[in-house]
C-alpha cells in the first residue's frame, strides 16, 4: 500500500505540477479569513467575494471593528454568513490583542483562534508559512479512503494515517495534488474512470465511468476546458481566470 501511494503520488505531481491553493490571498491574514468563508461552499464563491471584504476591511484592526451587520452583508454569497461573520470578528480581535495583529505561524496559536481548526490552520501554515502539513478537507478524505491509504473517518485520524505514509516535505504539496484530482478527475458521485491518467493504480477504479469518451466529458476546470477557481490564479496554471461576481450572471442575461 505504501509503496503504491507514494507512486500515485509521483504520478498526481506530473499531472498536476501547477497545483495550488485555490484560494486567492496575498498575505496569511487573506488566506486565513478566506479558508474560514470556505466551509460549506466553494473555493469560487470565496474567491468572488473576498476582493469586495479586503478593500473593505484590509487589516484584522480594520475587521475587528467592523460592523457586523455590514461585515454579514459582504460575506453572504458564501452561505452561514452571520456564524462566519462571528468567527471573521472573533478572529481579528484575537489577532489584534493576543499576536500584535500579525497571524501567528504556530498551529498551537492558530487552533484557538475563533472558527479555526487543524485543517484551516494546516491551510494557512502550509501555503502562506512554508510548514509542512496535510489538509484533510472533503475530497483529501475521500480519494484517500478511496485508494485504501486509510479507512479511517475521523479527519485528525486520517491526517496521522497519512502523515505516516510520506515524508514531511510532501505533506502540503501532496494535499494540493489529491484535491485537485478529487474536483478535476475523481469525482465523489461518478469518477471518471476512463480519463483517469492514474487508473492502473487505483484499487476503486470501474466505481465511475469507464468509457474513455464519456469520462472526458465529466472532466472540471482546466481538465474540461472550464475556467478554474481562482480569479488571480498562478503565472504557471494552464487554465482560464474564474469569473468575478455576477459575470455569470451577466453573461447569460446578455445571450
Amino acid at each position: 500500500m505504501v509503496r503504491r501511494a507514494r507512486r500515485i503520488n509521483r504520478e498526481l505531481a506530473e499531472i498536476y505540477p501547477y497545483a495550488h491553493p485555490e484560494l486567492d490571498f496575498r498575505n496569511p491574514f487573506e488566506l486565513l479569513v478566506a479558508t474560514v468563508l470556505s466551509a460549506q461552499t466553494t473555493d469560487l464563491r470565496v474567491n468572488q467575494t473576498t476582493p469586495a471584504l479586503f478593500a473593505a476591511y484590509p487589516t484584522p484592526e480594520d475587521m475587528a471593528a467592523a460592523v457586523p451587520e455590514e461585515l454579514e452583508e459582504i460575506i453572504r454569497p458564501t452561505g452561514f454568513f452571520r456564524a462566519k461573520a462571528r468567527s471573521l470578528l472573533g478572529l481579528s480581535k484575537a489577532l489584534v490583542d493576543d499576536f500584535g495583529g500579525e497571524v501567528p505561524g504556530r498551529i498551537e496559536d492558530l487552533v484557538k483562534l475563533p472558527g479555526v481548526g487543524r485543517k484551516t490552520a494546516n491551510v494557512v501554515l502550509g501555503n502562506a508559512f512554508g510548514v509542512p502539513g496535510i489538509t484533510v478537507d472533503t475530497h483529501f478524505g475521500r480519494l484517500v479512503r478511496r485508494w485504501k491509504w486509510t479507512e479511517q473517518e475521523d479527519p485528525e485520524k486520517v491526517e496521522a494515517e497519512v502523515c505516516a505514509i510520506f515524508p514531511k516535505s510532501e505533506w502540503t504539496m501532496l494535499s494540493h495534488r489529491v484535491v485537485f484530482h478529487g474536483r478535476r478527475i475523481c469525482h465523489s458521485r461518478r469518477p471518471a474512470c476512463g480519463a483517469c491518467p492514474i487508473a492502473p493504480l487505483c484499487p476503486a477504479y470501474g466505481e465511475g465511468e469507464t468509457d474513455p469518451e464519456k469520462a472526458k466529458k465529466l472532466l472540471k476546470y482546466e481538465k474540461g476546458g472550464q475556467p478554474g477557481q481562482r480569479l488571480s490564479p498562478p503565472p504557471d496554471y494552464p487554465g482560464l481566470p474564474a469569473p468575478p461576481l455576477g459575470a455569470t450572471q451577466a453573461a447569460e442575461a446578455e445571450a
